[in-house]
């Protein structure tokens, strides 16, 4: 076992999430972390005591004021961003419909997109559809279908100086695959062209810096590491000051404020805080800031996770019934496979019935599973490690799939 994984104590972790109490195997990770009870804590906490709309001079006014304020700062600390760049909203998806939107007010026909075939389609269609409606040209990075990975260097070919923007995932919530971000990032800057990363999946699993990322926007969703039903996206405030989203005439004009729309759910801004707190506190020997104890416990994550996940990888691909969807090198703990003479739907239904959560279809990677061809017979399944997954059942989870032949 490597030092990183002596570092989080699964005994202690699984303490912290009441849904663990049903007795099922949760593998689903990649469709919703399960919920802490801190975060639960908060959410009620919130809803037991006034709170008002912000703007006011009393106090709960001033007490959402303090959500919000909240909610920013610790989605900045989780990705080492500032809270005046983060930009609350009900999801990753509709906060880059918004995002698509703004920015296409700046772009003319015969402008260039570049999105790729590995991302999650909420970071595709809406780049296709505002590039649609302006004429634009859509180009694409394709995955190698063997390997699941998305080469880098493909984008020298791909970028021009009427590129104006790259869309591409940090972390692929369909096979796990994680792309040199950086050096996509990289090559875009050097044509002028933005990035915008889809760090969705990614968060839960590694610690992120959307600097050395080089992500002009980064885009998350705190349901995905064990919060509530938030999205937001992380940018540099003065790129958010040149920018004009649409807004109601009253609503406030200053950064982050004019991307939100309408009245926030405040007592689930308290959920993210608490959180990125939970996260911050997975490592019982982590120190010093907030940011700080974010990167010592999602590292700890990281090789837990890996540790895990190495054993189910190799386990699922020795077994002659089991095709497992490409092998990339750098990826989350996240695997889909079909099974010989089993539709996904089917397989997903008989591991329900032994106490499997874990999920079917294409995940909303259409473009990923279109290429791959696996789409055509209902997509694949797909199990998905969390920090609070053991060994115990990583060894459960490959004797049931054992079972299906």
């Amino acid at each position: 076992m490597s030092s990183g994984a002596r570092l989080l104590d699964v005994a202690r972790v699984r303490g912290l999430f009441p849904g663990l109490s049903d007795g099922l195997l949760h593998a689903d990770g990649p469709g919703g972390a399960l919920m802490p009870e801190s975060v639960v804590r908060a959410v009620s906490q919130a809803m037991r005591v006034p709170i008002a709309n912000r703007g006011g001079v009393f106090a709960s006014s001033a007490r959402a004021e303090q959500l919000v304020s909240g909610a920013r700062s610790a989605v900045a600390d989780l990705v080492g961003g500032v809270p005046s760049g983060v930009v609350l909203g009900p999801s990753t998806t509709s906060l880059t419909y918004a995002f698509a939107r703004a920015l296409g007010k700046h772009w003319r026909r015969g402008d260039e997109l570049v999105v790729s075939r590995l991302d999650h389609d909420a970071n595709v269609r809406p780049w296709l559809q505002v590039a649609d409606e302006l004429g634009m040209v859509v180009k694409w990075a394709e995955v190698d279908i063997e390997t699941g990975e998305l080469p880098d260097w493909q984008y020298d070919e791909l970028l021009t100086d009427r590129t104006r923007l790259v869309a591409v995932t940090a972390a692929s919530n369909a096979i796990g695959t994680c792309p040199d971000v950086t050096a996509i990032g990289e090559r875009a800057h050097r044509v002028g062209a933005l990035v915008y990363v889809d760090a969705a999946h990614a968060a839960a699993h590694m610690p992120l810096d959307v600097t050395t990322l080089e992500a002009d926007f980064l885009a998350l969703s705190a349901y995905k590491w064990g919060g509530p039903h938030v999205g937001a996206v992380v940018a540099h405030p003065g790129l958010l000051e040149e920018l004009r989203p649409d807004k109601l005439v009253p609503a406030p004009d200053r950064v982050p404020d004019r991307f939100e729309q309408g009245a926030p759910p405040f007592e689930l801004y308290a959920g993210v805080a608490a959180s990125v707190d939970h996260l911050a506190a997975l490592c019982a020997e982590a120190t010093g800031t907030r940011r700080d104890r974010l990167v010592t416990s999602m590292e700890a994550v990281s090789h837990y996770e890996s540790r895990l996940f190495d054993w189910l990888d190799d386990a699922l691909r020795s077994m002659a019934h089991v095709q497992v969807l490409g092998s990339p090198h750098y990826r989350t703990p996240t695997i889909s496979f079909t099974v010989s003479r089993m539709r996904p739907r089917q397989v997903a239904r008989e591991l329900a019935r032994r106490g499997v959560c874990a999920w079917d279809g294409d995940f909303y990677s259409r473009e990923l599973f279109d290429a791959i061809g696996a789409n055509e017979d209902g997509g694949a399944v797909r199990l998905g490690l969390m920090h609070y997954n053991t060994p115990e059942e990583v060894g459960h989870l490959i004797d049931h799939v054992s079972a299906l032949r």
